[in-house]
């Protein structure tokens, strides 16, 4: 009941001198409105950062490709003598590889890449075209959609079926006005039968620029599935290279051994292949990033709780006032019972109280004006747990030393001088 009590005279003392506590309460919600807004901002910036980095499916990532040279070592009157194979000698990396890698490995994504540039006909004039042979993970990892049709089904890539997915460049260039669903496109010396178009791109739509050249060079190509690419475009059902995508960074590391040991055991321990560890970069950017987002949380909040000691010291002063606007009534409390510790307690919670109310009159503030601003710059910021908690621990915080002071000198006023301190 002791707390109750406290909580009900010092919200009884708040809403009986409502525009002196409503200029209180300014300085502690602007303080946390700048607290929540700068935590918002800079986590909604991160985030941003790090969707698209995924969307660019290169984190936790590593490509196979294949090697010229080849080493190898041998035991020649006991001892070890390196040497040099040519790529004839083993067999060059293929589906065999991609379908050993994707049966035995826990990944997130897998995909094998053929890139060629061919020639298509238009109108009767030859364009130099670039035709890519992939499998539906490609789409899913760099995060492209469709904006008409399907994927390739099952037994299209089982069979190497003659078909193709159109990306939106493409159809923009080629296709004006014209459904290409169903049609033919002859690229180089094949037909392919057109089963979908490759919306267009939507992660540089914040006005940020992630790796938009590239991503608008995917949107510009024909692709057809894996198997048709290795059984037309290749000998042997080779492939270009292989792309490897770990399901967390712990697993990375893992998971780039594991491949190595596979693809040993698939070609008697020849190494006619090399690792591109871009994972390993992407890596380092992120911890690099996450680094000075950390400082910029630091130089942000300090400028911003600037705003939260500014209302701390207006809440300290109006404390000092209302002691003596209280004077009878400290000396009367005091007269019937309460002891120091009482008046003490009842004064700080006041300060507490006011300074939890701006907390959350500054955190819905907050909230409503970053969902303006979210809509109008069309990026995404959400309030973390972390500024919320931040901002009102902070607030209480300042609060509890604001009011210290003054709840101090309060519950050591003589209780005779407080009844007859008006007269």
């Amino acid at each position: 009941m002791h707390l109750y009590d406290g909580l009900r005279s010092s919200l009884q003392s708040i809403f009986s001198h409502k525009m002196r506590s409503l200029l209180t309460l300014m300085g502690i919600v602007i303080g946390v409105m700048a607290v929540v807004t700068m935590f918002s901002s800079i986590y909604g910036l991160k985030m941003l950062i790090q969707s698209n980095m995924e969307g660019m499916g290169w984190n936790r990532s590593v490509l196979i490709t294949g090697s010229n040279i080849y080493f190898g070592i041998v035991m020649e009157n006991s001892e070890k003598k390196a040497f040099i194979k040519t790529k004839e000698n083993v067999r060059a990396l293929g589906l065999i590889d991609y379908e050993a890698l994707k049966k035995q490995l826990d990944l997130k994504s897998i995909y094998g890449m053929i890139e060629e540039r061919q020639n298509y006909l238009n109108n009767k004039k030859r364009e130099i075209v670039q035709l890519k042979a992939t499998n539906n993970s490609f789409f899913v990892n760099k995060t492209y959609t469709l904006k008409s049709g399907r994927f390739f089904r099952s037994f299209e890539t089982d069979t190497g079926e003659k078909v193709c997915i159109l990306g939106y460049y493409f159809v923009q260039k080629y296709f004006k006005g014209i459904d290409p669903l169903g049609q033919f496109v002859t690229v180089g010396s094949m037909r392919y039968r057109a089963v979908g178009v490759l919306n267009m791109d939507k992660m540089n739509k914040a006005g940020m620029d992630f790796n938009s050249w590239e991503r608008k060079n995917d949107l510009e190509a024909v692709y057809i599935p894996l198997q048709t690419g290795a059984k037309y475009l290749r000998s042997h059902n080779a492939v270009d290279y292989i792309y490897l995508q770990a399901k967390d960074d712990a697993s990375y590391t893992p998971l780039k051994n594991r491949a190595r040991q596979i693809l040993l055991a698939q070609r008697g321990m020849y190494q006619n292949f090399e690792f591109q560890n871009i994972g390993d970069f992407l890596l380092k950017i992120t911890t690099e990033m996450n680094s000075a987002f950390k400082k910029w949380n630091i130089t942000l909040f300090a400028i911003a709780s600037i705003s939260l000691i500014v209302g701390g010291i207006g809440l300290f002063s109006t404390l000092l006032i209302s002691i003596n606007e209280r004077m009878v009534e400290i000396g009367v409390r005091k007269s019937v019972g309460a002891t120091e510790g009482d008046i003490f307690f009842y004064f700080i919670m006041e300060a507490i109280t006011l300074a939890g109310l701006g907390a959350l009159f500054g955190i819905v503030i907050a909230s409503v004006l970053l969902k303006i601003v979210s809509s109008l710059v069309h990026l995404a910021m959400p309030i973390p747990a972390q500024g919320i908690i931040i901002g009102i621990g902070f607030s209480l915080l300042v609060g509890f030393l604001s009011g210290l002071y003054p709840a101090l000198k309060a519950a050591k006023i003589n209780p005779i001088e407080a009844i007859f301190y008006f007269e």
